[in-house]
C-alpha cells in the first residue's frame, strides 16, 4: 500500500503534516451461520466481502527533543476516515459506509544514522468510550534532496468501535512505500 506524507515547518519547533493513507482489501470466506448485515441477511455459506478504510490525517506536532541523531514530537491528529464495508452472495448485496472524523494523541520520532538515512517511528492513537484506534508506523527513509523523501516499512492498523449501530474492530499489518514533501 502507497501513503503520502506532506510536512509543513511553520518554525524549527512547530509543525503540520497531512498524510494520505488509502486500504483497501477483498477476499472470500465462509458465514457459519444466518448473518444479518446493513439490513440484508446473508445465508451460512461462501461469502465475498471488501473492506476499505482510507484515512485523511491532519498534525499539528511540537519537537520537545532535537538533539544528535535524536529527534522526538509530540501533537495532535484529526483523524478522517472513509471506511465502507460491503458483502456479497451472488446477486444479494450490502454495504455500510461511514464518514467520520476521529481525534487522536500523536507521537513521533526519528533516528538519523547518516546524511540522508533515518529511521522513523510514528504513532497516532486513543483508546477509550465505545472504541480505539492505533496506527503505527516503521520506516526506514532516505532524503532524495532537502524537500523530498522516500521511505519504506511496516503498518499497523487496529481498532473499531462497539455501538448501537455498528460493532466492528479490525487488525491490518501491511508494508508501506512513502512519499514525503517538505514545504
Amino acid at each position: 500500500f502507497a501513503r503520502l506524507d506532506a510536512h509543513w515547518d511553520i518554525n524549527k519547533k512547530h509543525g503540520l503534516r497531512l498524510v494520505v493513507a488509502p486500504l483497501e482489501v477483498s477476499g472470500t470466506g465462509e458465514l457459519r451461520d444466518d448473518t444479518d448485515f446493513a439490513g440484508e441477511t446473508f445465508p451460512a455459506g461462501a461469502t465475498e466481502g471488501t473492506y476499505k478504510f482510507n484515512a485523511y490525517k491532519l498534525t499539528y506536532r511540537y519537537t520537545f527533543r532535537d538533539r544528535g541523531p535524536w529527534q522526538w514530537r509530540v501533537g495532535f491528529t484529526g483523524f478522517i476516515r472513509d471506511a465502507n464495508i460491503e458483502l456479497r452472495q451472488g446477486a444479494l448485496q450490502a454495504n455500510d459506509d461511514d464518514l467520520g472524523f476521529v481525534p487522536a494523541l500523536h507521537l513521533s520520532g526519528e533516528y538519523r544514522f547518516g546524511d540522508r538515512w533515518l529511521f522513523e517511528l510514528d504513532f497516532d492513537g486513543l483508546a477509550g468510550g465505545p472504541g480505539r484506534l492505533f496506527d503505527v508506523a516503521l520506516k526506514l527513509e532516505y532524503d532524495l534532496t532537502e524537500q523530498w523523501r522516500i521511505g519504506a516499512g511496516y503498518r499497523m492498523l487496529e481498532g473499531g468501535a462497539d455501538v448501537d449501530e455498528v460493532y466492528n474492530f479490525a487488525w491490518f499489518n501491511y508494508a508501506v512505500v512513502s512519499g514525503v514533501v517538505r514545504f
